[in-house]
Parts: C-alpha cells; structure tokens; sequence
C-alpha cells in the first residue's frame, strides 16, 4: 500500500507542475493583452492552438497513465502470487537476455 501512496503523490505532483506550466505560459499572454501592448508575433499566434493541443494530450497521457497505475493495483492485489511469479519470470528472462554477451 505504501508504493500506491508514493505513486499517487508522484502522479499529482506530475499534473500540478502541468497545471503551474499552463499557468506560466498563459500568465504572460494575459499581462500584454491587460497593459495594451503589441500583440504576439504571428509565430506565436498560431503557437498558441498547438500548445492547448498539446497540453490536452499530456492532461489524457497523464490520466490513462493513472488509469493503468490504477487497473495493475487492482491486478496484483486479486492475484498477488500470480504477479509475484510473472515478475520473477520477466525478471529472469531480462537477466538471461542482458547477460550474454
């Protein structure tokens, strides 16, 4: 249990620093616009729909990742030895694998 709270904590700490970036980019768009400035280079301009874009993609990668995070949790804990089996088997294949060389 005490990995699933690590794990958690990990994941809001990810979509917090996401959420502080959001903040970041869109808080000097808004200081321009308030103090009548120039307007954004037309690079930028067109920047700004790939950037929502972009972190509407990270936002999904992040929650399919807790999803998957959350689905292996409920795995393991209906078939612990199962898994403990699987990961030795994955684990001595891997050794196997890397060393031979």
């Amino acid at each position: 249990m005490t990995a699933d709270a690590v794990l958690s904590r990990e994941l809001k700490s990810l979509q917090e620093e996401i959420s502080d970036s959001n903040k970041e980019l869109s808080a000097p768009a808004d200081r321009t616009a308030a103090s009548g400035g120039t307007a954004a280079p037309a690079g930028q301009a067109e920047g700004a729909p790939e950037e929502q874009q972009l972190h509407g993609q990270l936002r999904e990668f992040v929650n399919e990742i807790t999803e998957f995070v959350e689905n292996a949790e409920k795995n393991v804990s209906a078939h612990p030895t199962t898994s403990v089996i699987g990961a030795m088997v994955v684990g001595i294949l891997i050794g196997r694998l890397l060393g031979r060389r």
